[in-house]
């Protein structure tokens, strides 16, 4: 199979709690706030439909980093912040799981008459993109999530699942319309799931012949389309391992934000309960909101800023997590009036943190990185879905 995005996607089970859905709500909007404001709505779709932006974003939110959970809860979380703002941020979010998937061209007519765009073309985008990955690419995944986001001025993307009938697992599908040469012509930029041998593809380049004489769907001539092919393979392990991770940018953000911390930060450090735990949290997110596309290959190590609702690679930190949520959405807000002093410093937190890398050799401590972190999680006010974090007994280790 050809396409312009592949990887593998374990299907984790479980349920998001509430602790975690209402926490992702509030950093996925402050998130999307500092995006638009540095570089408009239309990044906010270009994002969504990069793969491994999308994973790092999700990891960044405490979600399991390789999980297929990540797509439904990060949608579910970002269309809940968005939508009751969509007016001021130019955004809207439409579909979902199951019954809410169905839901979207009925969403989509609303907005589009709301806003003055045509509403039977979203429409139309919106069933072909769900009808090409259910029914043209025949891979054994059956959609059931379907999400529909699109700006006022109707650039749109999708991101939609599938789970596979016979062994449970999932793939995701990543449609961008500024990318979009054809519905039926090798028109993802991003398609996720467990590698299951030859399948029948009617979308791939080479399947024109038959598309001919058994598809009469649409063609869209946008002025470009995406070439390059974004192929993510995520491992079947559950815990975060030292080969997962850049050591070299993981260790140089960890160094800067506990142990250098230049006077650049001073801005930052002055605010109230910001420690180096939530700095490293901070440094994270900063680079969510301001890293180039180069920088989520390693989207393993975001889930280093506020940990995983399952354990790994340590319990969700929640004091860390309402701090960082409590200093970001703060910038945000004065950014508005004009003071973005803060806002700034979180640019820059990303900006140090890439250069440090040139000149920083990491060591072998991963696995004390990670003690540490379970150790000290209870302080942090940490937390899983089995429970609360526990006080162990502490010993002194050197991290960098």
């Amino acid at each position: 199979m050809k396409s312009s995005g592949t990887a593998d996607l374990p299907l984790h089970y479980g349920y998001l709690p509430s602790w975690l859905t209402e926490r992702m709500t509030r950093l996925g909007l402050a998130i999307t706030e500092a995006i638009i404001a540095e570089y408009g709505s239309a990044e906010v779709l270009r994002r969504l439909s990069d793969p491994f932006w999308f994973q790092s974003l999700g990891a960044v939110m405490g979600m399991d980093w390789h999980s297929s959970g990540i797509t439904t809860s990060v949608m579910g979380a970002l269309k809940a912040a968005i939508n009751p703002h969509s007016k001021e941020l130019g955004i809207y979010i439409c579909g979902g799981k199951g019954k809410r998937s169905k839901q979207t061209p009925i969403e989509l007519l609303h907005i589009a008459n709301h806003i003055g765009l045509d509403g039977n073309h979203l429409v139309r985008c919106s069933k072909l993109s769900a009808k090409v990955d259910n029914t043209a690419i025949q891979d054994g995944f059956q959609l059931y999530a379907h999400n529909f986001i699109l700006n006022k001025e109707g650039l749109w993307t999708v991101v939609q699942q599938g789970m596979h009938q016979n062994n449970g697992t999932a793939r995701r599908y990543h449609w961008h319309s500024s990318a979009l040469q054809s519905f039926v012509e090798e028109p993802h930029t991003g398609v996720f799931g467990i590698h299951q041998g030859e399948i029948m593809n009617l979308v791939a380049k080479a399947a024109a012949p038959t598309q001919k004489s058994i598809l009469d769907m649409t063609t869209e001539h946008p002025d470009r389309i995406i070439k390059e092919a974004k192929k993510l393979i995520m491992s079947r392990h559950h815990e975060v391992k030292a080969t997962d991770v850049d050591l070299k940018r993981l260790g140089s953000m960890l160094w800067l934000t506990q142990e250098k911390q230049p006077a650049d930060f001073e801005e930052l450090l002055m605010l109230e309960g910001m420690g180096p735990r939530t700095l490293q949290s901070l440094a994270l997110v900063s680079e969510v909101i301001y890293g180039s596309p180069s920088r989520f290959t390693d989207l393993a190590r975001f889930s280093f800023a506020h940990g995983g609702k399952d354990g790994h690679p340590f319990p969700v930190p929640i004091k860390i997590y309402d701090e960082t949520i409590q200093v970001l959405t703060k910038a945000v807000q004065q950014a508005k009036i004009g003071q973005s002093e803060r806002q700034k410093a979180i640019h820059q937190l990303n900006v140090i943190a890439r250069n440090v890398e040139n000149d920083f050799i990491p060591n072998d401590n991963f696995e004390a990185l990670i003690a540490k972190e379970r150790r000290d999680s209870w302080k942090y006010g940490g937390k899983t879905i089995f429970g609360d974090a526990k006080p162990v007994q502490e010993h002194q280790l050197s991290l960098f």
